[in-house]
């Protein structure tokens, strides 16, 4: 067992935001050449012309699944170690259907919009001075949200256990979404690029 490497002292609280500075270039980097720094190719989900979004991020999702889950199958990762917050359902549901609505409206989500302002793109500046803007608002009225935003706790939740199901068995299915989720973007883009007269 030798991770997480933090709760195991590889390294100090000081280097690890260095580590986590580097990680976040390297993020940062990685979305900006996908075209996650483009509103109009972050839109373009909605219409179902270009289904990239998903496709990347579906295919990190899985990827991190299956490295988590068999790190702890050969006993390489501690999970228990690993920091999960509490499922409070009713208040992260709100936060995602805004969150969503912003996504829609703005063509950015929080971290996309960090890459587009690193660009200097305008509308990219813009959105993540809303996002400045939305916090300190939020920070300024949680005491009067804070019995909402704690409320509906459920503890630590996971979907093994909250279905009745092995890990193995969830990631099997996730894994199945995801291919099908693929299958679905990529007849969805012929669809549309036949309306539209174009070639995909």
């Amino acid at each position: 067992m030798n991770a997480p490497f933090f709760k195991f002292d590889f390294f100090s609280a000081d280097f690890s935001l260095v580590i986590a500075f580097a990680i976040g270039i390297g993020f940062g980097f990685a979305l900006e050449r996908g075209g996650f720094g483009n509103a109009r190719i972050l839109a373009s989900q909605f219409y179902f012309t270009d289904m990239r979004v998903l496709k990347v991020m579906f295919s990190a999702i899985v990827t991190a699944m299956l490295g988590v889950f068999f790190f702890v199958a050969f006993g390489w990762l501690d999970l228990s170690l690993v920091y999960y917050t509490d499922t409070n359902l009713i208040p992260q549901v709100v936060g995602g259907l805004i969150l969503g609505v912003g996504f829609v409206v703005g063509g950015y989500c929080p971290g996309t919009s960090c890459v587009s302002a690193a660009t200097g793109r305008i509308d990219g500046v813009i959105y993540l001075l809303g996002v400045m803007a939305g916090i300190f608002v939020f920070g300024e009225i949680f005491p009067l949200i804070e019995g909402f935003y704690y409320s509906s706790n459920m503890g630590r939740v996971f979907l093994p256990d909250y279905l009745g199901l092995s890990y193995g068995m969830i990631v099997f299915l996730v894994v199945l979404m995801a291919v099908g989720a693929f299958a679905a973007a990529e007849w969805g883009e012929k669809k549309m690029a036949a309306k539209s007269g174009g070639v995909k």
